[in-house]
């Protein structure tokens, strides 16, 4: 567990992320309701449904951020893209295999990210993201961010993310979002941008 002021960033397995469900919810219902995401409550509980499935992934972890009071902050989770992937078949245009390729190992899926409004500007993103990946045994993260979220973008580019490519997550009529890699190998970046709701 790492603090800085009074907010502490927890890393979390499965079943601990899904004991603290609701504080994930809260955050993801605040972080993602404005633009350019307007996720509605329908929405909401669509993805929380899927939540206790995605956190009984293997190697799924998270970070949750709360006040010293308890109150929850910001959050992140993600879990190894397994080798059946669609992930990289998403792309508007393919990639090579060497970059495709999946094992199970290779890449870690940030699927979430988010801050709440009042918290954002102090490095809380950056701390989450940190928490998350820190000692993860993979080649690479790989994420999808929504092209008109320019605070995200220019976040996970000052962490060392680069694009890879544009796809529509789940396939069908979403939007465009941009693929983006980071490359474990390196040191991840300290600067710290104005993170926005991250998703």
């Amino acid at each position: 567990m790492t603090g800085r002021g009074n907010v502490t960033t927890e890393r979390m397995d499965g079943a601990a992320a899904v004991r603290a469900a609701s504080a994930f919810r809260l955050i993801y219902a605040e972080a993602f309701a404005g633009p350019p995401y307007y996720e509605t409550g329908e929405a909401v509980d669509a993805a929380f449904l899927r939540f206790p499935r995605q956190a009984g992934s293997p190697g799924f972890r998270a970070a949750l951020a709360r006040t010293g009071d308890g109150e929850p902050v910001g959050m992140a989770y993600g879990h190894p893209v397994p080798a059946d992937t669609s992930w990289w078949r998403e792309l508007t245009v393919p990639v090579p295999e060497e970059v495709s390729r999946e094992d199970g190992h290779r890449t870690f899926g940030l699927m979430e990210l988010a801050v709440r409004e009042r918290w954002r500007g102090q490095g809380v993103a950056r701390r989450l993201h940190a928490t998350l990946l820190d000692g993860l045994d993979a080649e690479r993260a790989l994420l999808n961010v929504h092209p008109e979220s320019g605070p995200a973008l220019a976040a996970y580019r000052a962490w060392g993310y680069r694009k890879a490519g544009e796809g529509r997550p789940g396939g069908g009529a979403a939007e465009l979002h941009d693929v983006m890699v980071l490359d474990l190998r390196r040191p991840l970046s300290g600067r710290t941008p104005h993170p926005p709701p991250l998703g």
